[in-house]
């Protein structure tokens, strides 16, 4: 199998692909004869540069044609790509370096400063310079791998509750199986336009922004700016968008300060990371006569549940019921997965069960390791899955997942602070914001001033959507007789 030939190089060539709409206002099309000449010239620059198959390519790119392109550029050579959000800071990106050891870096040059600072172990390709993606270079690119399907493809980053956040690799398998999910819950048609606003970094960002839409013959929008509701109503009027993918969040705040209104292309809605109230369901049923349907799956699994393409009114706060041929069952209330039903299901975790040698990529068969238990607490009903809780204590904030532990350790360089805890509070908005219980160091005092300090200064540390919206100061924090941090206890309160 071979994402860039079988589907990329496979389209009409004239046929549109990517719709770019630019931070300074520029609008571009470009079309999958463009795409296949541009990620073949990206492809003769990292193969210049001495990457080969197996080695891990790291894209630091906004929402732009040109991380389209280095994605793309991995998938036809057999390079494993790691998309990073751009919010990444120094100490974000050194880690994931550590964990990967890259073979070279594709970067837009606004992250040159975070780039730098984190003491890049390889070359770096730099978008602005033109000529790596010149059409005239695409002759010298390498064949179209021939890639068996447990081949490693790609890396996501996943927040951790106890640890750093983990790498987990995904095979070839992955951007064919995302058919699944792309006819059975995305249902983009040929020809139509397709917008997911994940950023680049997430895992719903490279399968749902391009893989799976044009798996189906559809085209994509880029949309490289930051999220403004009465901007975002705007773009799909103008551009005719017919199926849009958000998070909750930017659901939500768009139906309380903008409020949702007809658009006479849009066909298609889906949301995926957390439960959507039945108001806002109904908000927008009501503007657009669209039902958002829900979906859910993880960075480990792929998608594993949505609501069908439809007219059908969905169960409000369902995450819908499992794919076909998606094997899915509760234990003790806890979601079970079969792993060898998930097409999408990955290889293993970086450094755990996937270590890159010298002699290539030495990965465990998870396949025969059981069920895969989700963390996430559910509950059945007619068919239909509904979402509890974590087991655990990851935040989900705006989508984000975010581990506990990122936060504290940053706060934690602080003079001031001698304890951290951070925990979810409730949040109408984003469904949580973290939050963070904090025992100070003696000669320091509880104050705003101080609390805003830390707040910046958790910024500085990590991406910036990690930091905590609430600080709260404590004399102690609770915990176990074993000294283990009660954070449960912290919630309830």
């Amino acid at each position: 199998m071979n994402f860039a030939r079988d589907v990329v190089a496979a389209m009409p060539a004239s046929q549109r692909a990517l719709i770019e709409l630019a931070r300074d206002g520029a609008r571009r099309e470009w079309s999958f004869g463009d795409c296949t000449e541009r990620s073949a010239a990206l492809a003769a620059a990292l193969s210049d540069a001495g990457v080969a198959r197996g080695d891990v390519v790291i894209t630091l790119v906004g929402n732009r044609p040109q991380w389209v392109w280095a994605m793309v550029a991995c998938f036809r050579c057999g390079f494993v790509a790691l998309a990073c959000s751009e919010q990444l800071r120094a100490d974000d990106l050194k880690l994931r370096f550590d964990a990967t050891k890259p073979a070279a870096i594709v970067a837009d040059e606004r992250n040159r400063e975070a780039l730098q600072a984190a003491s890049p172990p390889c070359p770096i390709i730099w978008i602005g310079d033109e000529q790596v993606t010149d059409p005239a270079r695409a002759d010298d690119a390498p064949d179209f791998a021939e890639l068996a399907a447990d081949e490693p493809c790609l890396i996501t980053f996943t927040s951790g509750t106890t640890g750093e956040p983990k790498g987990v690799l995904h095979g070839q398998r992955y951007l064919p199986g995302q058919r699944l999910q792309a006819e059975h819950w995305l249902g983009a048609q040929p020809g139509e336009l397709v917008w997911c606003t994940a950023a680049t970094g997430w895992s719903k960002s490279a399968r749902n922004v391009f893989i799976a839409p044009w798996i189906c013959g559809a085209a994509a929008l880029l949309h490289d700016a930051r999220f403004d509701p009465s901007e975002r109503l705007a773009i799909l009027e103008a551009e005719q968008v017919n199926v849009l993918c958000m998070v909750p969040t930017e659901f939500r705040v768009i139906a309380k300060r903008s409020a949702p209104r007809p658009v006479t292309s849009l066909r298609s809605m889906v949301a995926a990371g957390e439960p959507l109230n039945p108001e806002i369901l109904r908000a927008y049923h009501e503007a657009t006569g669209v039902w958002i349907r829900d979906g859910y799956g993880q960075t480990e699994t792929g998608h594993s549940t949505g609501h069908p393409p439809g007219p059908d009114e969905p169960p409000a706060g369902s995450m819908g019921r499992a794919l076909p041929g998606v094997k899915l069952t509760i234990d003790e209330g806890e979601l079970v997965l079969d792993p060898l039903s998930e097409p999408t299901f990955f290889l293993g975790y970086i450094g755990e069960g996937a270590v890159q040698g010298a002699d290539g990529w030495e990965i465990e068969d998870r396949q025969l390791g059981g069920p895969w238990h989700s963390g996430d607490r559910v509950h059945e009903q007619d068919g239909y899955f509904y979402f509890d809780a974590r087991d655990d204590d990851v935040i989900i904030s705006a989508g984000y997942r975010i581990g506990p532990f990122e936060v504290e350790s940053a706060l934690l360089e602080h003079e001031a602070v001698a304890e951290a805890a951070a925990v979810a509070a409730p949040d109408e908005e984003r469904g949580a914001v973290v939050r963070a219980v904090i025992v100070l160091r003696s000669g320091h005092q509880p104050s705003e001033q101080l609390a805003s300090e830390l707040q910046q200064f958790v910024k500085a540390r990590t991406a910036p959507y990690k930091y905590p919206r609430i600080i709260e100061f404590a004399n102690d924090l609770p915990k176990t007789n074993s000294g283990k941090l009660r954070r449960a206890s912290l919630r309830e309160q």
